[in-house]
């Protein structure tokens, strides 16, 4: 992870506008049989309104499909994938008393690749508070 940002809905309390405050650390892997692969990933996020650091950490899996396997490989024909085969589930940690919410509430995630001519293939995931 070498960029990011985490910037919550208007409505959903603590609110976060964050950025990756360094670059974290993902590891992705594959089942022995090749159709899933294994994601765990962490970071730390600095809230640009509070000043406040958000340890973040997240687990999921992605089901392989002939699109995906196009943006890995880096083929010229790649195209950013349709949310509904990557799915992660993440946990929050910070000092800030004003953010410990985030330490409570049960977070998960659908993601999908965005391909842009140009650029990294990026991340994007559209989190939602399952709990609490």
């Amino acid at each position: 992870m070498t960029g990011g940002s985490a910037v919550s809905c208007p409505a959903f309390k603590p609110a976060i506008d964050a950025v990756l405050a360094s670059r974290g650390n993902d590891y992705i892997h594959n089942d022995p049989d090749g159709k899933t692969m294994r994601l765990d990933a962490h970071g730390v996020l600095r809230d640009q309104n509070l000043g406040s650091l958000i340890y973040v950490h997240y687990t999921g899996v992605i089901k392989t499909s002939p699109e995906l396997e196009k943006v890995f490989s880096g083929s010229p024909d790649a195209k950013t994938t349709d949310f509904g085969n990557a799915f992660i589930h993440l946990t929050f940690e910070t000092g800030d008393e004003r953010l410990k919410g985030l330490e409570t509430g049960i977070f998960v995630a659908a993601g999908r690749f965005l391909v842009e001519k140009g650029r990294p293939v990026t991340v994007e995931y559209r989190v939602s508070e399952a709990g609490f």
